[in-house]
């Protein structure tokens, strides 16, 4: 099926062109597939960046986008930064051949105006990087694959909370016992957005062991909008009435994310952390009855305690072969395949 490609320099100019339609919260079940999130990274964390948007469409209504941001002189990177937990082209009213069409349609307008790109965190378990790869390649690009990290998930397997909380860490179960017999922390989930509770977050996130968050208004702007749809899952832990552990959760479509949490660490002992994701997966196991629970992307430790597997995120390397400047990197991506080969002989 014949489709048609287009460049747009600005995010204003995609959406008007469909890309707001395509990427609506009616068309995208994923938060990181939608338009308002592009529009809030670049709002918020990417402000400083160039956007470089593609797009092709086709007669029967289909439409696919890549959004990329400029990154030196006809180069780009995924439109995403560390908040996204996956990345992945926008379509919308196509499956299959036309699918396909559409994404090859994006590569080769992608040639007119870029000699490399890379685009990552790519999920591994919905074949989006292998489509998108076959893409490039049809249209005349060089494709190179690494992952690039990995996403600790659990999917629930119509298990209640207590079926799940059985199977986890005896040092964890034995640690939620003993901390909440103390009944030292108290605890609430939030579904409703409001200043005063963002406070309590930004105060943990401050006396925490985290670094300074790369973009605040991002993410309040972000449990702001999904507080209104009803998808935010706010937890807060006090003691004494002061805030000593915060996490930040949405639930849609049958899938709890797990976007941040922290904790004060004068109050470590006393594990509000932990009371507070005990409390967390009990609410969306038992009350929001979602399947799957994601942890982001990240090798933390801790998160095998709660999550059962790891999936992969992948990287892909697109270079146009004719350019002089991309020589180094498909030499250097061949001698690292070669040199795999041999190790694995």
């Amino acid at each position: 099926m014949q489709s048609v490609g287009e460049y747009h320099d600005n995010i204003e100019s995609a959406m008007a062109a469909g890309l707001s339609q395509a990427g609506s919260r009616a068309a995208q079940p994923s938060l990181f597939d939608r338009a308002d999130w592009l529009q809030r990274l670049k709002l918020h964390a990417l402000v400083e960046r160039d956007a470089m948007i593609l797009g092709a469409k086709n007669r029967d209504g289909g439409q696919a986008w890549l959004p990329l941001i400029a990154d030196g002189k006809r180069r780009a990177v995924s439109f995403a930064n560390y908040y996204n937990f996956t990345f992945r082209p926008i379509v919308r009213n196509a499956k299959g051949a036309a699918r396909a069409a559409l994404l090859r349609s994006v590569a080769e307008t992608a040639r007119d105006y870029l000699d490399r790109i890379v685009l990552e965190p790519l999920p591994a378990e919905d074949g989006s990087a292998d489509e998108l790869a076959a893409a490039f390649r049809k249209a005349g690009w060089m494709v190179f694959a690494e992952p690039c990290d990995v996403n600790h998930v659990l999917e629930v397997k119509d298990r209640d909370f207590d079926t799940y909380w059985s199977a986890r860490p005896g040092q964890l179960r034995s640690t939620v016992k003993r901390k909440a017999k103390k009944g030292i922390v108290d605890l609430r989930i939030e579904t409703e957005f409001s200043d005063a509770d963002w406070a309590a977050y930004e105060v943990v996130y401050a006396q925490s062991w985290k670094p300074n968050e790369g973009s605040p208004d991002f993410l309040k702007s972000l449990a702001r909008a999904e507080g209104a749809a009803g998808t935010l899952r706010l937890g807060i832990a006090t003691i004494d009435g002061a805030p000593v552990a915060a996490q930040f959760w949405t639930v849609e479509n049958g899938e709890a994310l797990i976007h941040k949490l922290a904790h004060v660490e004068d109050g470590v002992k006393a594990s509000p952390g932990t009371l507070l994701s005990h409390a967390l997966f009990r609410h969306v196991i038992d009350i929001d009855k979602v399947r799957l629970v994601d942890f982001g992307t990240g090798n933390d430790p801790y998160k095998n305690d709660w999550m059962e597997d790891v999936r992969e995120r992948h990287r892909l390397i697109c270079v146009r072969p004719t350019c002089l400047s991309n020589w180094r990197t498909i030499a250097g991506a061949l001698w690292r395949g070669l040199a795999a080969r041999r190790t694995a002989d």
